[in-house]
């Protein structure tokens, strides 16, 4: 299974707007994608519930992984989802 491992750049973490975004884009993939710390257990990437509790801070590290055609292109549209910072663009 492909995966991406990135730093969460958002200043307010995977909260909100940013979870909201990230959810939006995995599940618009209508891929099995899933997130998680290093070593922790995967979450759904597409439940905004599930990738809310995990609490992930700025600047943490988080693996993303998706499975079927096309993984790639959407792991790479998540790691962009996860390497933006929103509060900049206000």
């Amino acid at each position: 299974m492909p995966q991406r491992t990135v730093i969460v750049a958002s200043q307010v973490g995977l909260h909100a707007r940013p979870a909201s975004a990230f959810t939006r884009t995995a599940l618009k993939s209508g891929l099995p994608v899933s997130i998680a710390r290093a070593g922790d257990r995967p979450v759904d990437a597409a439940s905004i519930l599930q990738v809310m509790s995990m609490a992930v801070k700025h600047g943490e590290q988080v693996v993303v992984s998706a499975e079927g055609p096309g993984a790639e292109r959407v792991l790479d549209d998540l790691v962009a989802v996860l390497s933006t910072d929103f509060d900049a663009e206000q």
